[in-house]
């Protein structure tokens, strides 16, 4: 199932938000302190950068549209075009690889365009003892055993982190396939925890708090805080929940996240 299909039939589905008031000015913080990026917001053919524009217009989101390696955007000229098809509009521009070796598909000039790279470990190859490549965000995700699945997840979690491809965000953190969230609490131990935060800590990378996983928990964001890691919001989304970031926001609040603890994209966003 590809990611998209699995957003939809998880609920994602939708139009146009068009019932907000406007909330407050582009780009200024929350409430609580925190800023109101979505810096993982996807475009499809019925959900539109104008729609996003509108969105950001009635509440002051910012926003950060995410692009995944392939099909049109496969090589430095798809890379470019969709990097000039925003140019016109106040947004950051991402870049989601799904497996390890992207970067062989693009120059390091053409990625330096980019406002960040975002990657996630929800693609794993060798994930079960039948040596099948894995897509965790899928239903059908089969693990036979558990410990040795986060062995595996676990290295391959340290793969995607520990490369010398450009990265910025670590995204969809401690996120597990429906089949095994029932033992997240005890399949995600503090060991295997702090050996995530620390190869973050070596990178100087980012967590992504999801807003469509609800991950990561509690725990571990104070555990990553603790080390001085970064934050950021992803709505992951690709219909009207856009921008929402209920979960964020809580759980930043809960974590008493303040702005000092989120990364921005260096390029600064004006309101055209």
């Amino acid at each position: 199932m590809e990611r998209r299909r699995f957003l939809k039939s998880a609920g994602i589905a939708g139009g146009l938000l068009t019932a907000l008031p406007f909330s407050r000015s582009f780009g200024a913080p929350a409430d609580d302190g925190f800023p109101l990026m979505d810096l993982h917001c996807h475009l499809t053919p019925t959900f539109t950068i104008d729609q996003v524009m509108e969105i950001s217009k009635k509440t002051g989101v910012q926003f950060g549209i995410m692009v995944n390696p392939g099909g049109a955007v496969s090589d430095d000229a798809g890379l470019r075009r969709f990097i000039d098809s925003l140019k016109p509009y106040p947004v950051y521009y991402g870049l989601q690889p799904m497996s390890p070796g992207w970067s062989g598909s693009f120059s390091p000039e053409t990625i330096k365009l980019l406002d960040y790279v975002l990657m996630d470990s929800q693609t794993i190859p060798n994930g079960n003892r039948y040596g099948e490549t894995l897509r965790i965000w899928n239903f059908d995700t089969y693990i036979d055993d558990p410990q040795k699945f986060m062995e595996i997840y676990l290295a391959h979690n340290l793969e995607v982190i520990d490369n010398n491809e450009p990265l910025n965000i670590f995204g969809w953190p401690l996120f597990l396939p429906v089949c095994i969230a029932r033992d997240y609490y005890k399949l995600w131990t503090e060991e295997r925890m702090q050996k995530i935060i620390a190869a973050l800590k070596r990178r100087g990378l980012a967590v992504e708090i999801n807003d469509l996983a609800h991950t990561p928990h509690e725990k571990f964001i104070g555990m990553a805080k603790e080390q001085g890691l970064k934050f950021t919001f992803g709505s992951d989304s690709r219909d009207q929940k856009a921008g929402r970031l209920d979960f964020c926001k809580y759980i930043a609040k809960k974590c008493n996240l303040k702005r000092d603890d989120f990364f921005f994209p260096k390029r600064a966003l004006k309101r055209t």
